[in-house]
């Protein structure tokens, strides 16, 4: 995350600072070649439109356009168009150095370029350089290709002329962009030691510590990059650019929301500051933290779909189900009246279809993922699988499985994801057995599907087939050693189940490790806890998976600890809240059933 929030804001920062060109694609001819009457000379010939403001600063030589020269020149563009990129560059050198115009020489570097002739591309600038020593363009494409060309001494030597003859307010805007082309470069120690020196006359500019900080952080420094960061930012208290490096280049996270926070109390329109404190309280799952400064991201940039999509999760994650469709549906609603090519909605049509469906508005999830289109094949297919689920939930059984038996899966893992919704369409009707035989054909076609072989485990378990539960978690892990849910669900059934322990806590406790955020494994923590008889720390893991998932078994399992604390009245009142979320909770029923009690 230290880097995340770098390469969205600073980044785009710095490219508004630096465009410079280093290669290109080809361009359409010199105007002079295919367009000038026989009798004109070539510089009274009309330039490109692009190239216009450029070739007018130009000296250009008076060439009497001959016969010859016109055939020479057409040859040689017919000649690129089909391919044949080296006849071309000769006759364009030679022409260049004919007629001593630098048209000629520039388009001999484009033919070399569009064939990705280092070489030859350097050779062509060179004499582009030679025959406009003025033009800008030029100068860009010789800096850049020196660079990438391991020429870095030549490289240098304008660099150093650029920044002396650059105004002071246009110095900085110079630095990062030969920052930008030395970023380049192969050999980083090298292009390292040209910053250095270039860079060594101008320390009271806030731009050279930036860019030194960065080229230091780049090899690993640290330290040198911490203190060059520091330096810029007690040039410039209010830059940005130099608080969001800091943030950056510092390892300790504590410290960066702690800048960060400090940095927009004093500047509260700074918004990528702002910004990139919101991911560091996300990645320190500060969601509720997160969530104000979005806020107040929101307010300034009502329509601003980044943000509308940050609260929509923040509100997910808040177990805010309402804010979160609202955000979302916004967030919609903005990529409707302003496309985007770039942007899918499908993931949050999908995201709007749950959060409607668990409020029980199974005509509105629909209408959602209704409007999931085929951009993303696997966000569409998707789609699909829940479109039968809705089916199955409104009790049109045979509506369902027809959907998913005409579901174009060609691929493996679509076919076992087809076979996942066949089962959960099953197991929502209760039909249980025949939910575990779709499971099991599953699981004996698709034997090293983790996620199928889980949903097995999980569905021989309601069946009460244990050592078919132990047996498919155990491969489980086998193929997939970071999935923490299969250690979490095998430890939980022999907790819940009273038996092994030991090894159902040390099973528990590797997946905590694995996802130590997860307020579902807390819960297993602290119903093993419970089953150990350590009553406080059952409570503790418990009260903390409570606070992040308000979630009705979660509340039962805190109920009964508490129960067994004497704490009777405030067990009452934690299942309640169980009863009003979920009132057909299993979990609740058998626990009311076995200790003998009614709410």
């Amino acid at each position: 995350m230290k880097n995340a929030f770098v390469i969205v804001t600073l980044s785009g920062m710095l490219a508004a600072c630096a465009g410079a060109p280093v290669a290109a694609p080809e361009p359409a001819p010199l105007a002079a070649v295919a367009d000038a009457p026989a009798a004109e000379g070539m510089a009274e010939a009309a330039p490109e439109p692009e190239a216009e403001a450029a070739a007018s600063k130009e000296k250009l030589p008076n060439v009497a356009m001959s016969s010859a020269l016109l055939y020479k020149l057409m040859k040689a563009e017919l000649e690129l168009r089909s391919g044949q990129w080296q006849a071309a560059y000769i006759a364009f050198m030679g022409a260049a150095q004919q007629t001593r115009d630098p048209r000629l020489a520039r388009r001999a570097a484009e033919a070399a370029l569009s064939a990705k002739q280092p070489g030859e591309s350097i050779a062509a600038i060179r004499l582009w350089r030679e025959l406009a020593p003025d033009s800008e363009e030029a100068a860009q494409y010789f800096m850049g290709l020196a660079v990438m060309g391991e020429k870095l001494d030549e490289a240098e030597q304008i660099f150093r002329l650029r920044l002396q003859e650059a105004a002071p307010p246009a110095r900085g805007q110079a630095i990062f962009q030969i920052q930008q082309m030395l970023s380049r470069a192969r050999d980083k120690d090298a292009a390292s030691a040209v910053l250095e020196r270039l860079l060594a006359p101008y320390p009271q500019m806030v731009e050279t510590r930036i860019v030194l900080a960065q080229a230091a952080f780049a090899r690993g420094d640290g330290e040198r990059a911490i203190a060059e960061a520091k330096a810029a930012l007690a040039l410039k208290g209010d830059s940005e650019v130099a608080v969001l490096t800091l943030a950056q280049v510092t390892p300790d996270q504590a410290q960066v929301a702690a800048l960060l926070a400090e940095f927009i109390r004093a500047h509260p329109a700074m918004r990528a500051a702002r910004t990139a404190y919101a991911r560091v309280l996300v990645e320190q799952k500060q969601y509720e933290g997160a969530r104000t400064q979005f806020l107040a991201l929101l307010k300034d940039q009502p329509d601003n779909s980044a943000t509308l999509y940050a609260l929509g999760l923040m509100s997910m994650q808040l177990n805010d189900p309402v804010a979160a469709e609202g955000y979302l549906a916004r967030f919609i609603d903005t990529l409707d009246a302003n496309p985007d090519d770039e942007r899918d909605p499908g993931r949050v049509l999908l995201m709007l279809s749950g959060l409607a469906e668990e409020r029980g508005d199974i005509a509105a999830a629909g209408r959602w993922l209704d409007r999931v289109g085929p951009g993303d094949p696997r966000t569409h297919f998707t789609a699909q699988l829940r479109k039968a689920h809705l089916l199955g939930k409104q009790g049109d059984l045979d509506g369902a499985r027809s959907m998913l038996d005409a579901l174009p899966a060609a691929a493996p893992s679509e076919q076992a994801q087809v076979v996942l919704a066949k089962a959960q369409v099953l197991r929502d009707a209760g039909k249980l057995e025949d939910a575990y035989q779709v499971l099991e054909q599953g699981a004996e076609r698709f034997p090293a599907n983790p996620d199928l072989l889980y949903d097995f485990a999980l569905m021989a378990e309601k069946a009460g087939r244990m050592e078919v539960m132990e047996q498919a978690l155990r491969k489980v892990m086998a193929q997939a050693p970071d999935n923490h849910h299969a250690y979490n669900a095998l430890g939980y059934s022999l907790a819940e189940r009273n038996v092994r322990l030991d090894e159902a806590l040390a099973l528990i406790e590797k997946a905590h490790q694995m996802a130590p955020g997860d307020p579902f494994i807390m819960d297993s923590m602290g119903w093993v806890h419970f089953r150990l008889g350590n009553l406080d720390k059952a409570e503790d893991f418990l009260r903390r998976a409570y606070a992040l998932r308000n979630d009705a078994e979660i509340a039962v399992h805190l109920g009964e600890v508490l129960w067994h604390q004497g704490r009777q009245a405030d067990a009452r009142q934690l299942w309640r809240e169980a009863r009003a979320k979920d009132p057909k909770n299993d979990t609740l029923k058998s626990t009311l059933a076995r200790l003998q009690l009614s709410l």
